[in-house]
């Protein structure tokens, strides 16, 4: 693989010149069902298609502005001068470029799902948005799906499923998008089983800026060889808004052979058992609610191995705040999982023993795995509401100490919101089969990864849901300075999680820096490649990573 400078004109642009219309794909892709044969498929050039629509610019007097200018966390609302709605690579390079060239800050936005106001910020000139940027199809000459950052999971699990019969092990929520869910490590109700998106990621196609301050797309891979490598790797975790502007994702498991498309990514159950059951509040005492929490947390620590027959299950129990009336118990299995009922039912089981509490069974049922994407009990929230939330890696189970606070916040009589909850998701598995070098993603030995959280819909009530939040969150963590330094419990917190309370000291009082908390030992690897791949650091945001 030619190195940056010896790219050809087509995949670069100089300093004030621009490239002009959009690279032209070949004709129409022919897909295959799994097991009907092998599929061909055009090469994609540039990730542009062969009728790209034109790009849109968006500024503040047209209508649709109202709308762009903020994600699905009703806090953020931004204000810049100008929204790009790219549709090809030579549409990325060209923003980039303009926004280098005129020294206006930018900012990079593919689903909107940020936590933290990374696109929103005051200081933001212009935004560019990579919600067009949607296309998903096969790429026989890498032997890998390409799919664009601005495609929705939801759309990402269909096509890959008609079309292929195969899916990426990536997140619960279908209205998340590709670009910034997979650079930040991407996990959901199948990584237990087939471990986290970046496990499966082949390459990127990606818009710099160098030192220069010339804007260029190039393509980094896994490939040995490839001299681009290293980008590749800071983008198997490293979070999004970092090295520039992936417009083109290229997935292959590791190991994949042959060149049948059916085979290049795993393929999803056929079908699954869906539970959820719950334990009303008014029958919890703080003794019994400790119970529940330390046979969650025991049953993880003991059945999370990568070998583990419990691969095929994955579960988010939710403690809500004693106002929603319920701790409430998710779970979904692989129901072609040898004994897959009766892993299940034992899971439930050995979560409320002891507890003294009969659950309420408020659904059981087998249903097709791409229907079971769509269920409510796992997907994300309204893009209508607001929201704060902060995230725990977690090694083993829970202290006496963590319970014993969050149960205080869980049944606060001076705070009342029934959205208000502990979201503690199922982890490990395969996700535990791989170094934590192999990656950006460094924690590869715990067993559960959760969120402290709540939404609302009133700025009005702003103030006490993020204290609340920010209080549970501080006690549950008090023994290490109030987030979750790695140690023999925890493992530090998930990047796609943004919180900017990491790096504040009334918030952190570990004196273990924010980027410690997210990438441990892989940060200084990750500076190495922001020097190489954006020594200006023309993307930036409260938590970029530096240039080393």
């Amino acid at each position: 693989m030619p190195s940056p400078a010896q790219l050809p004109p087509t995949d670069r642009v100089h300093r004030r010149t621009f490239l002009s219309g959009t690279a032209a794909a070949g004709g129409a892709l022919a897909i295959t069902a799994a097991g009907l044969g092998t599929a061909t498929a055009a090469v994609p050039v540039k990730g542009a298609t062969a009728h790209a629509a034109p790009p849109a610019t968006v500024l503040p007097a047209d209508r649709r502005y109202a709308d762009l200018r903020r994600g699905t966390n009703q806090r953020w609302v931004g204000s810049p001068e100008q929204i790009v709605l790219a549709t090809s690579t030579a549409d990325v390079v060209r923003a980039v470029q303009q926004a280098a060239d005129t020294g206006r800050r930018l900012a990079v936005r593919s689903g909107g799902h940020c936590y933290e106001n990374f696109t929103t910020s005051q200081d933001i000139a212009v935004v560019l948005d990579l919600s067009r940027l949607d296309d998903i199809s096969y790429d026989e000459s890498r032997r890998a799906f390409g799919v664009g950052p601005g495609a929705h999971l939801g759309r990402v699990y269909d096509r890959l499923y008609k079309g292929w019969g195969v899916y990426l092990p990536a997140g619960n929520c279908p209205t998340v998008a590709a670009g910034g869910h997979i650079q930040g490590g991407g996990y959901g109700s199948m990584s237990r089983r087939d471990g986290l998106a970046v496990d499966h990621l082949y390459g990127v196609e990606i818009v710099v800026v160098q030192a220069d301050g010339t804007a260029r797309a190039i393509t980094a891979t896994r490939e040995a060889d490839d001299p681009n490598r290293e980008l590749w790797w800071a983008h198997t975790g490293g979070g999004g808004g970092n090295f520039g502007v992936v417009t083109r994702y290229w997935l292959r498991s590791p190991g994949a052979t042959g060149n049948d498309p059916a085979t290049q990514l795993p393929t999803p159950p056929r079908e699954v058992w869906l539970s959820e059951v719950a334990w009303p509040w008014e029958q919890l005492t703080e003794a019994r609610f400790t119970r529940l929490m330390w046979n969650h947390g025991d049953w993880h620590a003991r059945n999370s191995a990568p070998d583990s027959p419990y691969t095929a299950l994955f579960s988010q129990l939710k403690p809500f705040h004693k106002s929603a009336g319920a701790v409430v118990l998710d779970s979904l299995v692989d129901a072609g999982a040898p004994g897959a009922e009766r892993l299940l039912k034992d899971y439930v089981s050995a979560v409320g023993a002891g507890v003294g509490v009969t659950p309420e069974v408020r659904q059981y049922r087998k249903i097709p795995w791409l229907h079971a994407t769509q269920w409510p009990g796992f997907t994300g929230p309204d893009p209508t509401i607001r929201f704060k939330g902060k995230s725990v890696y977690a090694r083993r189970n829970y202290t006496d100490a963590q319970i014993a606070a969050a149960y205080r916040h869980l049944t606060r009589d001076d705070f009342h919101n029934p959205s208000a909850l502990l979201m503690i998701a199922s982890y490990g598995g395969k996700v535990n089969q791989v170094a934590p070098g192999d990656t950006a993603v460094p924690q590869r030995d715990s067993v559960l990864k959760y969120q402290v959280v709540s939404l609302w819909n009133d700025a009005a009530d702003d103030q006490a849901n993020i204290a609340w939040v920010r209080e549970c969150y501080r006690d549950m963590f008090a023994a290490t300075g109030g987030v979750p330094v790695p140690n023999e419990t925890n493992d530090g917190c998930f990047v796609n999680y943004a919180d900017t309370d990491l790096g504040d000291p009334r918030w952190n009082t570990s004196g273990v820096p924010w980027h410690d908390l997210y990438y441990k030992d892989n940060y200084r690897r990750l500076q190495k490649a922001k020097a190489t791949w954006d020594p200006t650091g023309f993307f930036r945001h409260a938590q970029s990573v530096r240039p080393a």
